[in-house]
């Protein structure tokens, strides 16, 4: 059989994800905080776009076919990153503010008081107020301790690299050994150097685990003896509440046993959170849910957390009138249409945000007029069919949106729930609605005889009509962090 070349035409069909959905599929599933830094960065990129700095209640000039972002024609002067490019632009066309160089070069005076970073003290970091003002963190206060302790240089080093490994509860997570071999030395003198660093205050910080830092702990208070030192030896019988076998580790009678309990209770096992660390992202709401009259539910976007971004037509116009290579008005080109591809994304991403945070709330209504008991199984596939949209695209919309509702601000994906059958055949019931009454049977228990074991907790659940597995039940109870019957009877039995 010869081989040889030959050329065919065949037809098919494909599925193609341009940039541009994919840019439209990333935005769909970001959340408030990741639009607005990506806004940034494209702001920063394509010069033909810019933030609505205008007053939310005052009309724009002309919007697009959305309630979100809009194109707005503005007569904004040429700027300096494109006009650079063009000999033709007289500098009276150039963006004021520039740099107090060029006003220098033009034998202007420098006013000092617009400076940027480099002038003012207030805007250079975090600015000196906020140095004084902002709460130190753990690593900070143990440097500052360090400076004063008098160790030797190389004591001093070793020590700093121990501060490094102490993470934000005030723990040690690097390994002896490995710093001594990183170092270069004996690991008797890093062993050493740890027991000053030991000593710093919070009072506990850079212990190895657990124990150790309990112990720190009782040596500066001086109350660590033998018989603390077992208890401290055996912290899985204390949180099982094994007494009994407490009472013969350490010697002591019920008294004295009370009594170390009540001591290690009073310490603390995370001397580092005292402190400042990382700032937390603040949960901001994408939508509002408010009770309107005759029990209807209005749903409306948080318009704060939704970017408004225009695109100046007119400086479009100017620049691309200018643009003279190939290379030119292929950027400004490029820069159009990513601009209205941008606009066109956001207000779609916040038309989709709307419709299925509508659905969630049409379907979860009940929640949010009678409690958690009765929120309803729900999955994507419901609320996808209801809206016709596919259910991919529902669980993007859910992923990292927040809905403000008057029981609380709740993670759109809370709403969506396991159904768990009726025994009686009726509506099936959620699981988080299951949770809920198992925590509330549980928090009934006040004395050692009203303890529920779980079957006695399958058993009262059948009875109100839900058809559920005893290792369910206990699944929940332990994501809960519920203790078992057993150890719930014992804390019963201490004494408080």
């Amino acid at each position: 059989m010869a081989l040889g070349a030959r050329l065919e035409i065949r037809q098919g069909q494909g599925l193609v994800i341009t940039p541009q959905l994919q840019q439209a599929i990333k935005l769909l599933q970001m959340s408030n905080l990741e639009v607005e830094a990506f806004i940034d960065a494209e702001l920063e990129r394509n010069p033909l776009l810019q933030r609505d700095e205008a007053d939310q209640d005052a009309e724009p000039a002309a919007e697009a076919d959305g309630p979100v972002v809009a194109e707005q024609v503005a007569d904004a002067e040429a700027r300096a990153d494109l006009d650079a490019t063009h000999d033709d632009v007289s500098p009276g066309e150039r963006a004021t503010g520039d740099a107090p160089e060029a006003a220098a070069d033009a034998g202007g005076a420098i006013d000092w008081s617009k400076a940027g970073s480099g002038g003012s003290f207030d805007q250079d970091g975090e600015g000196f107020e906020g140095r004084l003002s902002r709460e130190l963190t753990l690593s900070e206060h143990l440097q500052a301790q360090l400076s004063a302790s008098g160790l030797s240089p190389a004591e001093t080093v070793i020590a700093g690299v121990r501060i490094e490994a102490v993470d934000e509860s005030g723990y040690l997570r690097a390994d002896l050994e490995e710093v001594a071999e990183r170092l270069g030395c004996e690991a008797a003198l890093v062993e050493a150097v740890l027991g000053v660093v030991q000593g710093f205050d919070p009072v506990g910080v850079a212990a190895r685990d657990v124990r150790e830092c309990l112990m720190i702990q009782l040596k500066d208070q001086n109350r660590y003896d033998p018989a603390i030192a077992a208890l401290l030896d055996n912290l899985p019988l204390l949180a099982r509440r094994d007494l009994t076998a407490l009472r013969k580790i350490c010697g002591v009678d019920d008294e004295d046993l009370r009594e170390m309990i009540a001591e290690i209770r009073g310490l603390t096992p995370k001397p580092g959170a005292a402190f400042g660390g990382e700032p937390a992202s603040p949960v901001s709401p994408d939508v509002f849910v408010r009770e309107g009259a005759g029990g209807l539910w209005h749903v409306e976007l948080n318009s704060d957390a939704l970017p408004r971004v225009l695109m100046d037509h007119r400086y479009h116009a100017r620049v691309s009138g200018q643009s003279r290579s190939d290379q030119e008005k292929t950027f400004v080109a490029d820069c159009l249409a990513q601009a209205s591809w941008l606009i066109k994304s956001l207000d779609q991403r916040a038309r989709t945000i709307l419709k299925v945070s509508s659905e969630i709330v049409r379907q979860q209504d009940a929640f949010l007029a009678f409690g958690v008991q009765h929120l309803r199984p729900l999955n994507l596939k419901t609320v996808a069919d209801a809206i016709g949209m596919h259910e991919s695209t529902v669980s993007r919309v859910t992923s990292n949106k927040y809905i403000a509702t008057p029981r609380g601000v709740f993670e759109m994906k809370f709403f969506f729930t396991s159904a768990i059958a009726s025994s009686e055949g009726g509506e099936a019931h959620s699981a988080e609605g299951v949770r809920d009454r198992i925590r509330r049977l549980i928090d009934g228990e006040t004395r050692e005889a009203d303890v529920l074991s779980d079957d006695r907790i399958v058993e009262l659940l059948k009875g109100d009509g839900v058809d559920i597995a005893r290792r369910t039940v206990a699944k929940y109870r332990e994501a809960m962090r519920i203790p078992s019957s057993v150890d719930r009877r014992r804390m019963l039995k201490e004494p408080a």
